[in-house]
């Protein structure tokens, strides 16, 4: 054997030397890699039916709104139907109810100086 071919053994030993030494980390980094798949598997995994729950809640939620929504819509048309009933009403009975108030206020005056002597009369 030559001094080349001692200086080859010696570089291809420190090669596969080198080869070895950044194999390590290489598999290390590898096995890391696995945890992360691993880990984002089964976070959707479990993410998965948390969504399918929230996607169901919130069709529930909206249809509940609807109801609601017909709920007040019916609200208004009864309370425009009853202030349209206490005009009608103010209207039908207030001004007759007005006239029958004041006639009777009239009577009651006209009856009462009917008893009572105006003064300087006398009462027989």
């Amino acid at each position: 054997m030559s001094g080349g071919d001692i200086a080859g053994l010696i570089a291809a030993g420190v090669f596969a030397l080198l080869v070895l030494l950044l194999a390590v980390p290489i598999l290390k980094l590898g096995s890391v890699l696995e945890e992360v798949r691993t880990s984002i598997r089964s976070l959707s995994d479990g993410a998965t039916p948390l969504m399918d729950e929230v996607t169901a809640t919130v069709s529930t939620t909206n249809e509940q709104l609807k109801k609601v929504d017909g709920i007040a819509s019916n609200v208004s048309d009864a309370s425009a139907n009853l202030s349209a009933l206490s005009s009608l009403v103010a209207a039908t009975v207030g001004s007759p109810l007005i006239k029958v108030a004041a006639f009777s206020y009239g009577v009651r005056s006209a009856l009462a100086s009917r008893k009572k002597p105006a003064p300087g009369r006398r009462s027989r």
